[in-house]
């Protein structure tokens, strides 16, 4: 099936680019060796905001190492807890004495809460599949000593922001499967429309991301520009009513800065009024007035890669200077970040 759709995809004789918005998808493009198959066809596919490790800011993680250093016990996701700061990363602040724990879910930091009488505090983060977990568990009103650090984001809004930026310009967009299985079809309509842009929501399997893309060529080739659901055994068109719900309930969209871009109008979640007893960003804004501004680190270049504005074997540190082993950034601690992936399954390969 997959040497039918490269033919085919030959055949075409087509000479354009595709851009993606998940880790997963560009896991599966380097772990199979999809990438020389697609430009052998003339499709060059990179990846964009899709990491939420990645385009949480490194005000973000200032603020989570603000209250950890505070005294207040951290708790937050793996990849998350071993971004670098400024001044290392919040695992590194165990050294300090800090209480940083590492869970799978939200529902684990309320747990810790639960067995502590320390002030606990959940660094969400993480795109419309993580946030509702976090919104259930508020609406089940959490122990009074937790409190929620709010970095979820909407993907829409940041395409919508990175089509209009013109860097790069892709001739079709491959949407992630987790997030449209919660928010479906309808949110990607608004940018066919206002971009003539081909979409095509794929799962997560070689043939899912070779079949997406020949969906996007035969939209290129006939001038179409349509939001097609490759994964229909998972994706429904109106997506998850449940937990769509649960967003509305809990979170108000805000502005936000994201890695790589500026503020992007209503792209982050805010916690509702009648949740500010479980705000960290309320219950702690005296402590959180001073964190540093934004400040990427010199030389990395991850915010460009998130913009699709080069791939990231063309960052002069990766590799180098920026390894899985000494990170500079969070594209390559991630495991949805695209410096980790291509450097993980080159050196395997």
């Amino acid at each position: 099936m997959a040497s039918v759709i490269q033919r085919r995809l030959k055949d075409m004789m087509l000479n354009i680019q595709v851009m993606h918005v998940c880790g997963t998808h560009q896991d599966t493009l380097e772990r199979y060796g999809l990438n020389p198959l697609l430009k052998d066809s003339g499709i060059i596919v990179r990846q964009g905001p899709g990491c939420p490790v990645c385009v949480t800011t490194s005000h973000e993680y200032e603020m989570a190492m603000t209250l950890a250093r505070g005294g207040k016990t951290l708790v937050t996701f793996g990849d998350a807890a071993r971004v670098p700061g400024r001044r290392g990363s919040l695992l590194d602040l165990r050294g300090e004495g800090c209480d940083i724990r590492v869970v799978y879910g939200v529902e684990d930091a309320i747990e810790i809460a639960r067995t502590t009488e320390s002030e606990v505090v959940f660094f969400a983060v993480g795109f419309e599949t993580t946030a509702p977990g976090t919104a259930m568990s508020l609406l089940k009103e959490p122990p009074s000593n937790f409190s929620v650090l709010s970095c979820h984001r909407y993907i829409p809004p940041v395409l919508d922001s990175l089509l209009g930026m013109g860097e790069f310009k892709p001739d079709g967009l491959i949407q992630p499967g987790h997030v449209s299985a919660i928010i479906g079809l309808q949110p990607y309509e608004a940018l066919a429309k206002k971009y003539r842009l081909p979409q095509v929501i794929a799962g997560f399997e070689p043939l899912d991301l070779l079949m997406a893309i020949y969906m996007i060529a035969k939209q290129v080739s006939k001038g179409e520009a349509r939001v097609e659901n490759e994964y229909t055994r998972v994706v429904h068109p109106e997506g998850n009513t449940k937990a769509l719900k649960a967003l509305d309930d809990v979170f108000v969209p805000r502005d936000l800065a994201w890695r790589g871009f500026a503020t992007i109008p209503n792209s982050g979640m805010g916690l509702l009024p009648r949740f500010s007893d479980w705000d960290a960003e309320r219950i702690y804004q005296d402590e959180l007035s001073n964190v540093p501004s934004d400040d990427e680190k010199r030389g990395c270049r991850c915010g460009d890669i998130l913009r699709g504005v080069i791939e990231s074997h063309e960052c002069p540190l990766f590799g180098k200077i920026c390894t899985p082993a000494n990170p500079v950034g969070p594209c390559m601690v991630s495991i949805e970040g695209s410096c980790g992936i291509e450097y993980r399954h080159r050196k395997t390969s």
